[in-house]
């Protein structure tokens, strides 16, 4: 019996001998890194410089592009490191603090989505009491939720209740530190993991859940119950936010479905790209959808781009 202290290095054992393939995916994954940071970076300083952006719909996109910074920041690097490397381990602190990132990246988006769901339904339900529902304050709690709650949480998912445990090998099939796979390496009792983790399942995730269908239901019923530029105005915001939150939705059911089932049959590169899509679409993906289909951010993009003084 192997205690996790004494486990000072991990192997992903997902990596593959690409030969001189290597430095192809190396420039890929490189190019999709820039374009994320770049992307990302862009409206971050275009919500921030212009003041007709500071609004709360505004104020929680530019949480969530950080978040798509933060969850990058801890897979892109790692993934470039390990494709050039003829040895894929890992040291366990490492592992450890890449697993925190990665859990807390996707609890910080979760929570962001769902709360730009509960913005929607303000604005869209309750036109003439948006701003005093959604004040200055109520952004700054809700903000400080999105973010405080999924890093705590995920001190004691990993800190607490993983890295104590006893482990009885190293080995992780994937290409990145998963904490589900690290519990499975343990050979000491893990009920207490198990237990915690449906708890957050039934109660944080389910309530986030119920409330992003509650919030669409309400929307719908105004979009179908209004005018023809109620409905216009409905889905122009609403769309894209929809769209990210399936994405999002879409990444996390493949991740599911290939950690928890037996998908050896899948040719290596497919199971790679499954636990890879809720990790590497969104933060490419949300700039796109929210730079284009928002007409409002567009303009101001294009302000930035071509030097127009936009801040007044």
């Amino acid at each position: 019996m192997v205690n996790s202290t004494q486990v000072s290095y991990f192997t992903l054992t997902a990596y593959f001998d690409t030969g001189r393939l290597k430095h192809l995916y190396f420039l890929v994954v490189l190019t999709l890194y820039i374009l994320i940071i770049s992307s990302n970076v862009l409206l971050i300083v275009v919500i921030s410089v212009n003041r007709s952006l500071h609004e709360p719909m505004y104020m929680f996109l530019c949480s969530l592009f950080v978040n798509e910074l933060y969850g990058s920041s801890g897979l892109f690097p790692f993934l470039l490191i390990q494709i050039l490397s003829d040895v894929h381990t890992v040291s366990a602190p490492l592992c450890f603090l890449q697993v925190f990132c990665l859990h807390s990246y996707g609890g910080v988006e979760f929570f962001t989505l769902a709360i730009m769901s509960y913005d929607r339904y303000l604005a869209i339900c309750y036109p003439l009491h948006y701003n005093i529902r959604m004040t200055s304050n109520k952004i700054a709690v809700l903000t400080a939720v999105l973010w405080v709650y999924p890093f705590l949480s995920n001190v004691f998912l990993v800190f607490v209740l993983t890295v104590p445990l006893q482990l009885c090998g190293n080995l992780i099939n994937k290409v990145y530190c998963d904490n589900y796979y690290i519990v499975k390496l343990a050979c000491s009792d893990t009920t207490v993991n198990n237990i915690c983790g449906l708890v957050k399942m039934f109660t944080v995730i389910l309530g986030l859940i119920v409330l992003i269908i509650y919030t669409y239901i309400r929307i719908l019923k105004v979009c179908f119950s209004g005018s023809k530029q109620t409905r216009q105005k409905v889905f122009s915001t609403c769309t894209p936010h929809l769209a990210s939150l399936l994405n999002f939705s879409f990444g996390a059911f493949f991740e599911i479905v290939q950690s928890r089932f037996n998908l050896s049959r899948l040719p290596n590169m497919l199971r790679i790209f499954l636990s890879l899509y809720w990790l590497t679409c969104q933060p490419l993906v949300n700039p796109v959808l929210y730079g284009l289909k928002m007409s409002k951010i567009r303009n101001a993009c294009k302000d930035l781009l071509f030097g127009r003084k936009i801040y007044l």
